[in-house]
């Protein structure tokens, strides 16, 4: 999987400019912190590591997060914000059809901007450390469940269009959320053999095993 642009940029050692804004140095940060536990992973990543990322002082640091705990869950929430503005999006414009947003859904778990080493490293970081998981409940459920209740919605009117009624639009989400953790985690722990564009794909392949009129050509991926 590449993230070659992100890599890149920040190999260039570019020092932070003295007159950037609050929100650039916060942004700054949480990028660093994602660097960081890609790197060394969240146990491993301390306000030292973050900031020789990101080419700050401490004190700068402290000044916008009092505590590594603040600035961990402020970087969780801005990977889970940053998924959910990526598919609302598309679900918004009343011109598509439901599946045309259900796969809107299922293209932004896989999008380069989202789904890239560095920050499934963070996913997973979360989801391993069990003192950071309540801060992921904390977090992201309320985004978790809405992004659920919008799939399950999609879903049913998508049965009622098409007639199948022997599908489930409840299993049909929970089956969409276990196919995208899957792919994830083997994205991340095989990243040569689990790609973006094959994740989509089997993905795809099961909405045209479920909903056959509805899904018949596979849309385009983002690249690898």
């Amino acid at each position: 999987m590449a993230n070659t642009l992100d890599d890149a940029a920040r190999s260039k050692g570019s020092k932070p400019r003295r007159t950037a804004s609050r929100e650039e140095r916060r942004s700054q940060l949480i990028d660093a912190t994602i660097t960081s536990i890609s790197k060394h992973g969240i146990s491993g990543t301390t306000m030292t590591t973050v900031t020789r990322i990101a080419g700050l002082s401490i004190g700068l640091v402290n000044f916008h997060f009092k505590t590594k705990e603040a600035l961990f869950e402020e970087t969780l929430r801005h990977l889970a914000e940053e998924h959910r503005e990526h598919w609302r999006k598309s679900v918004r414009n009343s011109d598509l059809a439901p599946e045309a947003k259900l796969m809107a859904i299922v293209q932004a778990q896989f999008h380069p901007r989202i789904c890239n080493r560095r920050k499934l490293a963070v996913w997973f970081g979360f989801f391993g450390e069990a003192a950071y998981r309540s801060s992921y409940r904390k977090i992201v459920t309320g985004i978790d469940s809405e992004r659920w209740d919008v799939s399950t919605e999609l879903c049913r009117q998508i049965i009622e269009e098409g007639g199948y009624r022997s599908v489930d639009a409840k299993g049909v989400t929970k089956s969409l959320e276990g196919l995208f953790d899957g792919f994830w985690l083997n994205m991340l722990m095989y990243p040569g053999e689990f790609t973006r564009s094959n994740a989509l794909e089997q993905v795809h392949a099961f909405l045209a095993a479920t909903f056959p009129g509805h899904f018949e050509r596979l849309p385009s991926a983002d690249g690898d």
